[in-house]
Protein backbone atom coordinates (compact mmCIF):
# COMPACT_ATOMS: atom_id res chain seq x y z
CA UNK A 1 0.00 0.00 0.00
CA UNK A 2 2.70 2.52 -1.14
CA UNK A 3 1.21 5.11 -3.76
CA UNK A 4 3.65 6.89 -6.09
CA UNK A 5 1.93 9.88 -5.98
CA UNK A 6 -1.44 11.92 -5.01
CA UNK A 7 -3.26 12.13 -8.28
CA UNK A 8 -2.94 15.36 -8.93
CA UNK A 9 0.38 15.31 -8.48
CA UNK A 10 0.84 12.99 -11.38
CA UNK A 11 3.03 14.73 -14.47
CA UNK A 12 4.16 14.29 -18.23
CA UNK A 13 7.55 13.00 -16.68
CA UNK A 14 5.48 10.20 -14.90
CA UNK A 15 4.20 8.85 -18.81
CA UNK A 16 4.96 5.26 -19.39
CA UNK A 17 5.61 4.55 -16.37
CA UNK A 18 3.75 1.80 -13.60
CA UNK A 19 2.12 4.73 -10.71
CA UNK A 20 -0.15 3.26 -7.79
CA UNK A 21 -2.86 5.56 -6.81
CA UNK A 22 -5.72 5.34 -3.86
CA UNK A 23 -8.49 7.21 -3.69
CA UNK A 24 -11.73 6.86 -4.22
CA UNK A 25 -14.19 5.47 -6.92
CA UNK A 26 -15.99 8.81 -8.08
CA UNK A 27 -18.04 7.42 -10.91
CA UNK A 28 -18.21 3.48 -12.77
CA UNK A 29 -18.87 3.10 -16.34
CA UNK A 30 -19.54 -0.54 -18.33
CA UNK A 31 -18.81 -0.47 -21.96
CA UNK A 32 -18.89 -3.63 -23.72
CA UNK A 33 -17.14 -5.55 -20.80
CA UNK A 34 -14.68 -2.75 -20.79
CA UNK A 35 -15.23 -0.87 -17.10
CA UNK A 36 -14.01 3.08 -17.03
CA UNK A 37 -13.55 4.12 -13.20
CA UNK A 38 -12.65 7.65 -12.27
CA UNK A 39 -10.65 7.74 -9.04
CA UNK A 40 -10.35 10.45 -6.74
CA UNK A 41 -8.27 11.93 -4.07
CA UNK A 42 -7.96 15.42 -2.55
CA UNK A 43 -5.76 16.98 -5.38
CA UNK A 44 -7.58 15.85 -8.53
CA UNK A 45 -9.45 12.88 -10.84
CA UNK A 46 -8.10 10.34 -13.16
CA UNK A 47 -9.72 7.87 -15.38
CA UNK A 48 -8.71 4.38 -14.88
CA UNK A 49 -9.46 1.98 -17.67
CA UNK A 50 -9.45 -1.89 -16.85
CA UNK A 51 -9.50 -3.96 -20.13
CA UNK A 52 -11.72 -7.48 -19.87
CA UNK A 53 -8.78 -9.74 -20.28
CA UNK A 54 -6.36 -7.90 -17.43
CA UNK A 55 -6.07 -9.77 -14.22
CA UNK A 56 -7.18 -6.54 -12.57
CA UNK A 57 -11.13 -6.84 -14.58
CA UNK A 58 -12.32 -9.15 -11.64
CA UNK A 59 -11.91 -7.10 -8.92
CA UNK A 60 -12.42 -4.21 -10.50
CA UNK A 61 -15.96 -5.38 -11.30
CA UNK A 62 -16.65 -5.34 -7.48
CA UNK A 63 -15.86 -1.33 -7.46
CA UNK A 64 -19.15 1.36 -7.13
CA UNK A 65 -19.30 4.73 -6.53
CA UNK A 66 -17.58 5.81 -3.23
CA UNK A 67 -15.74 2.71 -2.51
CA UNK A 68 -12.13 3.12 -1.37
CA UNK A 69 -9.68 1.30 -4.04
CA UNK A 70 -5.56 1.03 -4.86
CA UNK A 71 -5.20 1.03 -9.09
CA UNK A 72 -1.42 -0.26 -9.96
CA UNK A 73 -1.09 0.62 -13.74
CA UNK A 74 0.74 2.39 -16.48
CA UNK A 75 0.07 6.26 -16.93
CA UNK A 76 -0.27 7.07 -20.45
CA UNK A 77 -1.72 9.89 -22.99
CA UNK A 78 -5.23 8.88 -24.09
CA UNK A 79 -5.89 8.63 -27.46
CA UNK A 80 -5.88 12.16 -29.27
CA UNK A 81 -9.59 12.11 -29.63
CA UNK A 82 -10.13 12.28 -25.91
CA UNK A 83 -7.94 14.45 -24.80
CA UNK A 84 -9.36 17.64 -23.14
CA UNK A 85 -6.05 19.46 -21.89
CA UNK A 86 -4.37 19.39 -18.90
CA UNK A 87 -4.15 16.47 -16.59
CA UNK A 88 -7.37 15.31 -18.10
CA UNK A 89 -5.05 14.30 -21.27
CA UNK A 90 -4.24 11.23 -19.44
CA UNK A 91 -5.09 8.29 -18.51
CA UNK A 92 -4.16 4.56 -15.99
CA UNK A 93 -4.56 1.47 -17.51
CA UNK A 94 -5.00 -0.58 -14.37
CA UNK A 95 -3.24 -4.21 -14.50
CA UNK A 96 -3.76 -4.65 -10.47
CA UNK A 97 -6.84 -3.22 -8.79
CA UNK A 98 -7.54 -4.00 -4.73
CA UNK A 99 -10.71 -2.60 -3.27
CA UNK A 100 -9.51 -1.43 0.44
CA UNK A 101 -13.13 -0.12 1.55
CA UNK A 102 -16.57 -0.53 0.13
CA UNK A 103 -19.19 1.47 0.75
CA UNK A 104 -22.89 1.09 0.72
CA UNK A 105 -24.91 3.89 -1.61
CA UNK A 106 -24.34 7.52 -0.35
CA UNK A 107 -27.98 9.46 0.26
CA UNK A 108 -27.08 12.06 -2.31
CA UNK A 109 -24.78 12.04 -5.59
CA UNK A 110 -21.69 14.25 -4.83
CA UNK A 111 -21.69 15.25 -8.00
CA UNK A 112 -25.08 17.12 -7.27
CA UNK A 113 -23.94 18.41 -4.41
CA UNK A 114 -24.65 22.37 -4.83
CA UNK A 115 -28.34 21.22 -5.64
CA UNK A 116 -28.75 19.20 -2.92
CA UNK A 117 -30.74 20.18 0.58
CA UNK A 118 -28.19 21.97 2.83
CA UNK A 119 -29.56 20.28 5.88
CA UNK A 120 -28.72 16.68 3.86
CA UNK A 121 -25.36 17.84 3.40
CA UNK A 122 -24.61 18.92 6.62
CA UNK A 123 -26.37 15.70 8.19
CA UNK A 124 -23.74 13.54 5.82
CA UNK A 125 -20.92 16.13 6.30
CA UNK A 126 -18.09 13.90 5.87
CA UNK A 127 -19.34 12.89 2.36
CA UNK A 128 -20.06 16.67 1.58
CA UNK A 129 -16.20 17.34 2.46
CA UNK A 130 -15.56 14.67 -0.26
CA UNK A 131 -16.80 17.02 -2.84
CA UNK A 132 -14.62 19.08 -4.99
CA UNK A 133 -15.59 22.21 -4.04
CA UNK A 134 -15.40 22.15 -0.23
CA UNK A 135 -11.86 20.65 -0.48
CA UNK A 136 -10.96 23.26 -2.45
CA UNK A 137 -12.17 25.54 -0.01
CA UNK A 138 -10.76 24.26 2.82
CA UNK A 139 -7.30 24.02 1.45
CA UNK A 140 -7.23 27.76 0.46
CA UNK A 141 -8.02 28.74 4.20
CA UNK A 142 -5.32 25.91 4.79
CA UNK A 143 -2.91 28.28 3.01
CA UNK A 144 -4.29 31.43 4.13
CA UNK A 145 -3.69 30.42 7.79
CA UNK A 146 -0.46 29.59 6.63
CA UNK A 147 0.47 32.79 4.95
CA UNK A 148 -1.10 34.38 8.15
CA UNK A 149 1.28 32.48 10.55
CA UNK A 150 4.51 33.33 8.37
CA UNK A 151 3.95 37.06 7.92
CA UNK A 152 3.01 37.63 11.99
CA UNK A 153 6.06 35.58 12.75
CA UNK A 154 8.24 37.78 10.72
CA UNK A 155 6.45 40.93 12.22
CA UNK A 156 7.48 39.68 15.74
CA UNK A 157 4.32 38.57 16.61
CA UNK A 158 4.43 35.98 19.83
CA UNK A 159 1.66 33.23 19.40
CA UNK A 160 -0.67 32.90 22.80
CA UNK A 161 -3.40 30.79 23.81
CA UNK A 162 -6.54 32.50 25.95
CA UNK A 163 -8.89 30.36 28.14
CA UNK A 164 -12.39 29.26 26.26
CA UNK A 165 -13.78 28.77 30.37
CA UNK A 166 -13.85 32.44 31.25
CA UNK A 167 -16.47 35.05 33.28
CA UNK A 168 -19.19 35.75 31.49
CA UNK A 169 -18.81 39.91 31.05
CA UNK A 170 -20.90 42.01 28.93
CA UNK A 171 -19.53 42.04 25.46
CA UNK A 172 -23.01 42.92 23.26
CA UNK A 173 -24.24 39.12 23.02
CA UNK A 174 -25.38 36.06 24.62
CA UNK A 175 -23.16 34.29 26.41
CA UNK A 176 -22.90 30.43 26.13
CA UNK A 177 -22.87 29.30 29.82
CA UNK A 178 -21.23 26.19 31.30
CA UNK A 179 -21.74 24.95 34.60
CA UNK A 180 -19.04 24.40 37.14
CA UNK A 181 -19.55 20.60 38.83
CA UNK A 182 -16.56 22.00 41.39
CA UNK A 183 -18.36 24.96 42.19
CA UNK A 184 -22.39 24.73 42.36
CA UNK A 185 -24.33 27.37 41.19
CA UNK A 186 -21.45 29.19 39.35
CA UNK A 187 -20.80 29.01 35.84
CA UNK A 188 -18.01 29.79 33.43
CA UNK A 189 -18.73 31.48 29.84
CA UNK A 190 -17.31 30.54 26.72
CA UNK A 191 -15.50 33.54 25.42
CA UNK A 192 -17.11 36.02 22.94
CA UNK A 193 -14.20 37.65 22.07
CA UNK A 194 -10.09 37.49 24.21
CA UNK A 195 -10.54 41.20 24.25
CA UNK A 196 -9.87 41.06 27.61
CA UNK A 197 -6.76 38.86 27.82
CA UNK A 198 -5.24 40.23 24.76
CA UNK A 199 -5.20 43.55 26.68
CA UNK A 200 -3.65 41.75 29.83
CA UNK A 201 -0.95 40.40 27.47
CA UNK A 202 -0.07 43.71 26.69
CA UNK A 203 0.19 44.89 30.35
CA UNK A 204 2.58 41.79 30.43
CA UNK A 205 4.68 42.56 28.21
CA UNK A 206 4.44 41.24 25.41
CA UNK A 207 4.61 43.49 22.33
CA UNK A 208 2.64 41.96 19.95
CA UNK A 209 0.43 39.18 20.10
CA UNK A 210 -1.41 37.19 17.59
CA UNK A 211 -3.85 34.06 18.27
CA UNK A 212 -6.35 32.25 15.46
CA UNK A 213 -8.69 31.88 18.46
CA UNK A 214 -12.02 29.88 18.60
CA UNK A 215 -14.97 32.85 19.65
CA UNK A 216 -18.63 31.88 20.94
CA UNK A 217 -21.58 34.04 20.41
CA UNK A 218 -25.37 32.89 21.35
CA UNK A 219 -27.14 34.94 18.73
CA UNK A 220 -29.52 34.93 16.00
CA UNK A 221 -27.50 33.07 12.66
CA UNK A 222 -27.43 34.30 9.33
CA UNK A 223 -24.82 33.28 6.25
CA UNK A 224 -22.24 34.80 7.25
CA UNK A 225 -22.35 34.17 11.39
CA UNK A 226 -22.27 30.64 13.60
CA UNK A 227 -22.09 30.43 16.90
CA UNK A 228 -19.06 29.31 17.11
CA UNK A 229 -16.42 30.98 14.94
CA UNK A 230 -12.97 31.95 14.29
CA UNK A 231 -11.08 34.93 14.85
CA UNK A 232 -7.72 36.13 13.88
CA UNK A 233 -7.16 37.84 17.00
CA UNK A 234 -4.14 40.65 17.07
CA UNK A 235 -2.91 43.77 19.70
CA UNK A 236 0.14 45.73 19.62
CA UNK A 237 1.55 47.90 22.20
CA UNK A 238 3.20 51.56 22.02
CA UNK A 239 1.21 51.98 18.31
CA UNK A 240 -1.25 54.86 17.16
CA UNK A 241 -4.28 53.83 14.84
CA UNK A 242 -1.98 54.55 11.37
CA UNK A 243 0.60 51.78 13.16
CA UNK A 244 -2.37 49.17 13.31
CA UNK A 245 -3.55 49.93 9.90
CA UNK A 246 -0.84 49.89 8.39
CA UNK A 247 0.41 46.48 9.54
CA UNK A 248 -3.52 44.86 8.72
CA UNK A 249 -2.88 46.49 5.15
CA UNK A 250 0.25 44.85 4.29
CA UNK A 251 -0.82 41.29 5.99
CA UNK A 252 -4.01 41.29 3.96
CA UNK A 253 -2.25 41.86 0.67
CA UNK A 254 0.55 39.35 1.70
CA UNK A 255 -2.25 37.03 2.18
CA UNK A 256 -4.43 37.75 -1.31
CA UNK A 257 -1.21 37.40 -3.13
CA UNK A 258 -0.01 34.10 -1.41
CA UNK A 259 -3.26 32.65 -1.65
CA UNK A 260 -5.03 33.86 -4.71
CA UNK A 261 -2.11 35.46 -6.62
CA UNK A 262 -3.83 38.65 -6.43
CA UNK A 263 -2.36 41.98 -5.63
CA UNK A 264 -4.88 44.46 -3.59
CA UNK A 265 -3.97 48.40 -4.19
CA UNK A 266 -2.28 49.74 -1.11
CA UNK A 267 -3.03 52.11 0.39
CA UNK A 268 -6.77 50.98 1.12
CA UNK A 269 -9.21 53.76 0.77
CA UNK A 270 -11.26 55.40 4.12
CA UNK A 271 -14.15 56.66 4.38
CA UNK A 272 -15.26 58.23 8.16
CA UNK A 273 -18.69 56.31 9.44
CA UNK A 274 -20.84 59.59 8.89
CA UNK A 275 -19.81 59.49 5.57
CA UNK A 276 -20.32 55.91 4.77
CA UNK A 277 -23.64 55.75 6.54
CA UNK A 278 -24.44 59.40 4.95
CA UNK A 279 -23.44 57.90 1.20
CA UNK A 280 -23.88 53.95 0.86
CA UNK A 281 -26.47 53.78 4.09
CA UNK A 282 -24.18 51.24 5.55
CA UNK A 283 -20.94 51.21 8.01
CA UNK A 284 -19.65 48.36 5.71
CA UNK A 285 -20.39 49.58 2.33
CA UNK A 286 -19.92 47.29 -1.38
CA UNK A 287 -17.68 49.60 -3.00
CA UNK A 288 -17.33 47.56 -5.97
CA UNK A 289 -20.58 49.60 -7.48
CA UNK A 290 -21.66 52.83 -7.63
CA UNK A 291 -25.57 53.87 -6.78
CA UNK A 292 -23.97 56.89 -3.97
CA UNK A 293 -26.90 58.89 -2.38
CA UNK A 294 -28.08 62.17 -2.99
CA UNK A 295 -28.51 64.79 -0.49
CA UNK A 296 -31.77 66.78 -1.42
CA UNK A 297 -33.41 67.45 2.13
CA UNK A 298 -33.39 71.21 1.76
CA UNK A 299 -34.99 70.93 -1.97
CA UNK A 300 -38.01 69.69 -0.05
CA UNK A 301 -37.89 71.19 3.30
CA UNK A 302 -40.87 73.23 3.82
CA UNK A 303 -42.45 72.15 0.50
CA UNK A 304 -46.41 70.72 -0.53
CA UNK A 305 -45.10 67.26 -0.06
CA UNK A 306 -45.88 66.47 3.80
CA UNK A 307 -43.88 62.82 4.28
CA UNK A 308 -40.70 65.28 2.75
CA UNK A 309 -41.02 68.51 3.92
CA UNK A 310 -40.53 68.00 7.64
CA UNK A 311 -38.20 65.10 7.78
CA UNK A 312 -34.70 65.45 9.28
CA UNK A 313 -33.12 63.54 5.97
CA UNK A 314 -34.29 63.02 2.41
CA UNK A 315 -32.03 60.69 0.28
CA UNK A 316 -32.18 59.63 -3.23
CA UNK A 317 -30.92 57.08 -4.85
CA UNK A 318 -30.82 57.34 -9.40
CA UNK A 319 -31.49 53.73 -10.14
CA UNK A 320 -31.71 51.55 -13.52
CA UNK A 321 -35.07 51.57 -15.15
CA UNK A 322 -37.18 49.75 -12.56
CA UNK A 323 -40.91 47.70 -13.08
CA UNK A 324 -43.54 48.10 -10.33
CA UNK A 325 -43.10 44.84 -9.29
CA UNK A 326 -39.22 45.62 -8.60
CA UNK A 327 -40.22 48.77 -7.09
CA UNK A 328 -42.78 46.97 -4.60
CA UNK A 329 -40.40 44.21 -3.89
CA UNK A 330 -37.70 47.33 -3.10
CA UNK A 331 -40.02 48.87 -0.95
CA UNK A 332 -40.71 45.26 1.12
CA UNK A 333 -36.60 45.87 1.31
CA UNK A 334 -37.26 49.51 2.54
CA UNK A 335 -39.96 49.13 5.32
CA UNK A 336 -38.09 45.86 6.59
CA UNK A 337 -35.14 48.19 7.30
CA UNK A 338 -37.01 51.10 9.24
CA UNK A 339 -38.87 53.03 6.40
CA UNK A 340 -42.28 53.64 6.45
CA UNK A 341 -42.20 53.66 2.60
CA UNK A 342 -40.15 54.31 -0.52
CA UNK A 343 -40.93 57.44 -2.65
CA UNK A 344 -39.90 57.02 -6.41
CA UNK A 345 -40.85 58.87 -9.67
CA UNK A 346 -39.35 57.79 -13.64
CA UNK A 347 -37.70 60.04 -15.71
CA UNK A 348 -39.68 61.12 -18.46
CA UNK A 349 -38.13 63.48 -21.09
CA UNK A 350 -37.50 66.80 -19.06
CA UNK A 351 -39.79 66.07 -16.06
CA UNK A 352 -40.96 62.56 -13.94
CA UNK A 353 -44.05 60.23 -14.23
CA UNK A 354 -45.19 57.95 -11.61
CA UNK A 355 -44.92 57.68 -7.98
CA UNK A 356 -44.53 61.01 -5.95
CA UNK A 357 -44.37 63.12 -9.70
CA UNK A 358 -47.00 64.97 -8.85
CA UNK A 359 -45.07 66.91 -6.28
CA UNK A 360 -42.18 67.31 -8.36
CA UNK A 361 -42.65 70.23 -9.99
CA UNK A 362 -40.48 73.04 -8.20
CA UNK A 363 -37.59 69.96 -7.87
CA UNK A 364 -37.93 68.33 -11.48
CA UNK A 365 -34.65 70.66 -12.67
CA UNK A 366 -32.53 70.14 -9.77
CA UNK A 367 -33.61 66.91 -9.42
CA UNK A 368 -32.59 66.02 -12.62
CA UNK A 369 -28.73 68.07 -12.36
CA UNK A 370 -27.84 66.70 -9.04
CA UNK A 371 -29.05 62.87 -9.55
CA UNK A 372 -27.49 62.33 -13.10
CA UNK A 373 -31.20 59.96 -13.32
CA UNK A 374 -31.13 58.76 -17.31
CA UNK A 375 -34.28 58.31 -19.49
CA UNK A 376 -36.60 56.15 -18.19
CA UNK A 377 -34.46 56.00 -14.91
CA UNK A 378 -36.06 55.72 -11.45
CA UNK A 379 -35.71 57.94 -8.48
CA UNK A 380 -36.13 55.91 -4.86
CA UNK A 381 -36.10 58.51 -1.84
CA UNK A 382 -36.57 57.54 2.03
CA UNK A 383 -36.78 60.06 4.16
CA UNK A 384 -37.22 60.68 7.94
CA UNK A 385 -34.66 60.72 10.85
CA UNK A 386 -31.56 60.72 9.44
CA UNK A 387 -30.42 57.10 10.35
CA UNK A 388 -33.26 55.43 9.54
CA UNK A 389 -33.03 56.90 6.40
CA UNK A 390 -29.83 56.46 5.25
CA UNK A 391 -29.98 52.70 6.38
CA UNK A 392 -33.44 51.81 4.60
CA UNK A 393 -32.13 53.13 1.29
CA UNK A 394 -28.49 51.51 2.20
CA UNK A 395 -30.73 48.58 2.40
CA UNK A 396 -32.41 48.83 -1.39
CA UNK A 397 -29.30 50.07 -2.75
CA UNK A 398 -27.66 46.04 -1.87
CA UNK A 399 -31.16 45.11 -3.35
CA UNK A 400 -30.09 47.01 -6.97
CA UNK A 401 -27.02 45.18 -6.88
CA UNK A 402 -28.50 41.77 -6.69
CA UNK A 403 -31.28 42.98 -9.00
CA UNK A 404 -29.05 44.23 -11.60
CA UNK A 405 -25.97 42.42 -10.61
CA UNK A 406 -23.83 45.58 -10.23
CA UNK A 407 -21.00 44.52 -8.24
CA UNK A 408 -20.05 42.14 -11.01
CA UNK A 409 -19.13 44.82 -13.33
CA UNK A 410 -16.71 46.11 -10.50
CA UNK A 411 -13.47 44.85 -9.18
CA UNK A 412 -13.60 41.48 -7.66
CA UNK A 413 -11.89 42.69 -4.68
CA UNK A 414 -12.94 46.14 -3.18
CA UNK A 415 -11.34 46.78 0.80
CA UNK A 416 -11.71 49.66 2.28
CA UNK A 417 -11.33 51.11 6.00
CA UNK A 418 -14.48 52.84 7.86
CA UNK A 419 -13.40 54.95 10.94
CA UNK A 420 -14.27 57.60 13.24
CA UNK A 421 -17.54 55.52 14.24
CA UNK A 422 -18.98 57.30 17.72
CA UNK A 423 -18.05 56.31 20.73
CA UNK A 424 -21.27 56.17 22.08
CA UNK A 425 -24.96 55.66 20.86
CA UNK A 426 -28.01 55.95 22.06
CA UNK A 427 -30.69 53.29 23.12
CA UNK A 428 -34.10 55.06 23.08
CA UNK A 429 -35.75 52.07 24.36
CA UNK A 430 -33.56 51.96 27.35
CA UNK A 431 -33.20 55.66 27.57
CA UNK A 432 -29.56 55.41 28.34
CA UNK A 433 -26.13 55.67 26.35
CA UNK A 434 -24.42 52.39 25.54
CA UNK A 435 -20.93 51.54 23.64
CA UNK A 436 -20.83 51.12 20.11
CA UNK A 437 -18.09 48.96 19.68
CA UNK A 438 -16.95 47.73 23.12
CA UNK A 439 -16.21 49.57 26.61
CA UNK A 440 -12.67 49.92 26.53
CA UNK A 441 -12.38 51.44 22.81
CA UNK A 442 -10.38 54.65 23.22
CA UNK A 443 -11.90 57.97 22.35
CA UNK A 444 -10.41 60.67 20.19
CA UNK A 445 -8.39 62.75 22.83
CA UNK A 446 -9.35 65.80 21.59
CA UNK A 447 -13.01 64.26 22.77
CA UNK A 448 -12.24 63.20 26.06
CA UNK A 449 -13.69 66.26 27.69
CA UNK A 450 -17.29 65.61 25.86
CA UNK A 451 -18.06 62.50 28.41
CA UNK A 452 -20.43 63.32 31.24
CA UNK A 453 -22.16 66.66 28.94
CA UNK A 454 -24.72 67.08 26.82
CA UNK A 455 -22.25 66.93 23.16
CA UNK A 456 -21.60 62.92 24.82
CA UNK A 457 -22.81 61.81 21.67
CA UNK A 458 -20.53 63.62 19.62
CA UNK A 459 -17.50 61.92 21.03
CA UNK A 460 -15.17 60.08 18.23
CA UNK A 461 -14.03 56.61 18.64
CA UNK A 462 -10.52 55.56 17.74
CA UNK A 463 -11.75 52.65 15.84
CA UNK A 464 -12.03 50.85 12.77
CA UNK A 465 -12.98 48.09 10.69
CA UNK A 466 -11.84 46.76 7.27
CA UNK A 467 -14.36 46.43 4.66
CA UNK A 468 -14.12 43.44 1.94
CA UNK A 469 -16.71 43.31 -0.49
CA UNK A 470 -19.53 45.01 1.71
CA UNK A 471 -18.52 42.26 4.58
CA UNK A 472 -16.75 43.58 7.95
CA UNK A 473 -13.88 41.12 7.95
CA UNK A 474 -12.28 42.92 10.37
CA UNK A 475 -12.99 45.35 13.49
CA UNK A 476 -10.52 46.75 16.38
CA UNK A 477 -9.26 50.02 18.02
CA UNK A 478 -6.70 51.64 20.03
CA UNK A 479 -7.56 50.99 23.24
CA UNK A 480 -8.07 53.07 26.12
CA UNK A 481 -5.03 52.41 29.31
CA UNK A 482 -5.31 55.67 31.44
CA UNK A 483 -7.67 54.25 34.13
CA UNK A 484 -9.49 57.45 34.22
CA UNK A 485 -10.72 57.58 30.89
CA UNK A 486 -11.97 54.35 31.68
CA UNK A 487 -13.04 55.23 34.98
CA UNK A 488 -15.23 58.24 32.54
CA UNK A 489 -16.13 55.70 29.62
CA UNK A 490 -18.05 53.25 32.32
CA UNK A 491 -19.99 56.36 33.46
CA UNK A 492 -21.10 57.28 30.49
CA UNK A 493 -22.76 53.82 30.26
CA UNK A 494 -24.41 53.70 33.14
CA UNK A 495 -21.69 51.77 35.19
CA UNK A 496 -21.43 52.73 39.02
CA UNK A 497 -17.42 51.99 40.19
CA UNK A 498 -19.16 49.14 42.27
CA UNK A 499 -21.04 47.82 39.50
CA UNK A 500 -17.46 48.06 37.20
CA UNK A 501 -15.10 46.96 39.56
CA UNK A 502 -17.67 43.68 40.13
CA UNK A 503 -17.85 42.72 36.49
CA UNK A 504 -14.21 43.98 35.60
CA UNK A 505 -12.32 44.31 39.00
CA UNK A 506 -9.75 41.76 38.38
CA UNK A 507 -9.00 43.58 34.27
CA UNK A 508 -9.29 47.36 36.22
CA UNK A 509 -6.43 46.24 38.62
CA UNK A 510 -4.30 45.31 35.67
CA UNK A 511 -4.89 48.45 34.33
CA UNK A 512 -3.48 50.52 36.80
CA UNK A 513 -0.49 48.11 37.06
CA UNK A 514 1.33 50.00 34.36
CA UNK A 515 -0.29 49.82 31.01
CA UNK A 516 1.15 50.93 27.48
CA UNK A 517 -1.08 52.60 25.05
CA UNK A 518 -2.24 49.84 22.89
CA UNK A 519 -4.19 48.23 19.83
CA UNK A 520 -5.70 45.94 17.80
CA UNK A 521 -8.06 43.85 15.45
CA UNK A 522 -9.71 40.83 15.05
CA UNK A 523 -10.78 39.75 11.62
CA UNK A 524 -14.11 37.24 10.95
CA UNK A 525 -11.35 34.44 9.84
CA UNK A 526 -14.06 32.36 8.45
CA UNK A 527 -16.21 35.55 6.34
CA UNK A 528 -12.80 36.37 4.97
CA UNK A 529 -12.42 33.03 3.65
CA UNK A 530 -16.04 32.93 2.28
CA UNK A 531 -15.31 35.90 0.48
CA UNK A 532 -11.84 34.80 -1.07
CA UNK A 533 -13.37 31.69 -2.14
CA UNK A 534 -16.41 33.19 -3.90
CA UNK A 535 -18.56 30.85 -1.35
CA UNK A 536 -22.09 32.16 -0.68
CA UNK A 537 -22.15 31.19 3.29
CA UNK A 538 -19.36 30.80 5.98
CA UNK A 539 -21.11 27.14 6.57
CA UNK A 540 -19.19 26.18 2.68
CA UNK A 541 -15.70 27.01 4.22
CA UNK A 542 -16.46 25.57 7.88
CA UNK A 543 -15.52 21.70 8.17
CA UNK A 544 -18.42 20.71 10.49
CA UNK A 545 -20.95 23.84 10.98
CA UNK A 546 -23.91 24.34 12.17
CA UNK A 547 -27.26 25.12 10.29
CA UNK A 548 -29.14 28.21 10.36
CA UNK A 549 -31.08 27.42 13.35
CA UNK A 550 -27.90 26.51 15.49
CA UNK A 551 -27.60 22.70 15.35
CA UNK A 552 -24.83 20.54 13.95
CA UNK A 553 -26.97 17.75 12.15
CA UNK A 554 -24.45 15.04 11.53
CA UNK A 555 -23.53 14.53 15.49
CA UNK A 556 -27.54 16.07 16.64
CA UNK A 557 -26.20 18.77 18.69
CA UNK A 558 -27.40 20.10 20.84
CA UNK A 559 -29.04 17.39 22.59
CA UNK A 560 -30.41 16.21 26.01
CA UNK A 561 -28.19 15.06 28.79
CA UNK A 562 -28.79 12.24 31.28
CA UNK A 563 -30.59 13.27 34.94
CA UNK A 564 -27.03 12.49 36.35
CA UNK A 565 -25.00 15.08 34.40
CA UNK A 566 -27.54 17.62 35.21
CA UNK A 567 -27.74 16.09 39.27
CA UNK A 568 -24.26 16.37 38.81
CA UNK A 569 -23.80 20.41 38.19
CA UNK A 570 -26.77 20.93 40.19
CA UNK A 571 -29.37 21.86 37.22
CA UNK A 572 -32.50 21.13 36.55
CA UNK A 573 -34.90 21.12 32.89
CA UNK A 574 -37.65 23.13 33.34
CA UNK A 575 -40.21 21.66 31.44
CA UNK A 576 -41.86 23.76 28.49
Amino acid sequence: MKRTAMIGHLSPTHAGQTVTLQGWVNRRRDLGGLIFLELRDRSGLIQVQVEPDAPAFAEADRLRAEYVAEIEGTYQLRPESQRKGGAADYEVIASRVRVLNAAKTPPFELEKGAEVAEDIRLKYRYLDLRRPEMQRALMLRSRATAAVTAFLDAEGFVAVETPMLTRSTPEGARDFLVPSRQNPGEFYALPQSPQLFKQLLMIAGFDRYYQLARCFRDEDLRADRQPDFTQLDMEMSFVEQEDVLDLQERLLAHVFKTVLDVDLPLPFPRLSYRDAMDHYGSDKPDLRFGLEFTDVTRLFTGGEFAALASAEAVKVLAAPELTRKQIDELERVAKQNGARGLAWAKRNGDGFTGGISKFLTVQTVALLESTGVQEGGTLLFAAGEWKRAVTALGAVRLGLRDLFALAQAGPQFHVSWVTDFPQLEYDEDSATWTYMHHPFTAPHPDDVALFGTERQGEIRAQAYDLVLNGFEIGGGSIRIHDPAVQEQMFAAIGFSPEEARRQFGFFLDALESGTPPHGGIAWGFDRLIMVMSGASSIREVIAFPKNNRGADLMAQAPSPVSEGQLDEVGLAVKAE
